[in-house]
């Protein structure tokens, strides 16, 4: 009888031509696990942390524990809030193919000199609002009221990659808060929205016609969760950094790995929203939107679905169908 041998537990102790290696399959066909390739965790930040304080960028900052180069927040995203005092103004330059900012509260405006093949951008900002840049010269943003933004890019991507976004691939872009409430009151007001998976707004863009994305690695998404609701569970490949534009106390995120034979989640982390708070949700994870409040509540995530798309790894699931059934 052959007794069967224990993998070893590393792959060549000693490399014999240069850095080269060779590992066992088993011990590196999955290096996504904990000790190695840090799986990515669910931060959370509440609004106290932009509530006060000095014009500065705060960076939401996992890197640390993802073991890559920060401030990053995912492996390929920074998030970020913004927090500018009124008559004041700071550079939001970084090296990034897309930068997206909402409006929390506030009022200013974002400045781009012409640089290269990016041409002059100047753009008035309010609350509510949404604007992507980009890549190109540093933009910066001017405040005329206490103003905070949120702000998301693909910088750590770049830094991974090792290299520097020098062509841009779409135009900078402004919706409108205006705009964004009444396209998404008219969608809740459509009788065939009822059974809908998701009440919510995918933003785009005509450069990118393919992968109806805000940019072509960020997705964006306005999302309304109506007083009772409780969204089916759904799960996809791209992280989500999502920001609680408004909401009353008693909505919650619930996530998990796995789901349970009748499609709920199976142990689920309870995640609880506040207004102006910002948490992020794990690739692969199943997650449902919860509203006990009374009230209804907005949702901003973004995503690197826009990467993924063009990848064609994205692999969205719902456990109930795109109608909720």
């Amino acid at each position: 009888m052959t007794q069967a041998t224990r993998p070893p537990a590393t792959g060549s102790s000693q490399p014999v031509h240069g850095k080269a290696l060779l590992f066992d399959y088993r011990l590196a066909a999955n290096p996504v696990r904990r000790g190695l390739t840090e799986p990515i965790p669910e931060g959370r930040w509440g609004p106290d942390l932009h509530a006060a304080g000095p014009t500065a960028i705060i960076p939401l900052d996992l890197s640390a524990g993802l073991g890559c180069q920060g401030p990053a927040t995912s492996p390929a995203l920074s998030a970020n809030f913004v927090r500018i005092l009124p008559g004041e103004g700071l550079p939001v330059g970084v090296n990034a193919t897309s930068s997206l900012f909402f409006v929390l509260r506030g009022e200013g405006c974002c400045h781009r000199p012409s640089a290269g093949q990016s041409g002059a951008f100047e753009q008035a900002w309010a609350t509510g609002d949404l604007f992507v840049l980009p890549a190109g010269v540093a933009p910066r943003l001017e405040a005329t009221a206490e103003s905070v933004l949120y702000w998301v890019h693909d910088e750590p991507l770049l830094s991974f990659l090792g290299v520097r976004a020098e062509s841009p691939r779409f135009v900078p872009t402004h919706y409108p808060a205006a705009w964004l409430r009444q396209e998404l009151e008219a969608l809740a007001a459509d009788p065939t929205s009822a059974r809908s998976n998701r009440l919510s707004l995918l933003l785009a863009n005509t450069d990118l016609p393919l992968s109806r994305t805000v940019t072509h690695t960020l997705w964006a998404m306005y999302g309304l969760l109506p007083a009772g609701a409780v969204q089916p569970p759904h799960r996809h490949q791209s992280v989500a950094l999502d920001l609680v534009i408004d909401c009353q106390p008693g909505c919650t995120t619930l996530s998990g790995p796995d789901l349970n034979p009748d499609g709920t989640i199976r142990n689920p982390l309870r995640m609880e929203w506040e207004a102006g708070a910002a948490f992020v949700t794990p690739p692969g994870h199943w997650h449902s939107h919860v509203n006990e409040s009374g009230h209804p509540a907005l949702l901003l995530p973004i995503q690197d679905a826009g990467l993924h798309t063009y990848l064609r790894s994205l692999d969205i699931r719902f456990s109930s169908g795109l109608e909720g059934d």
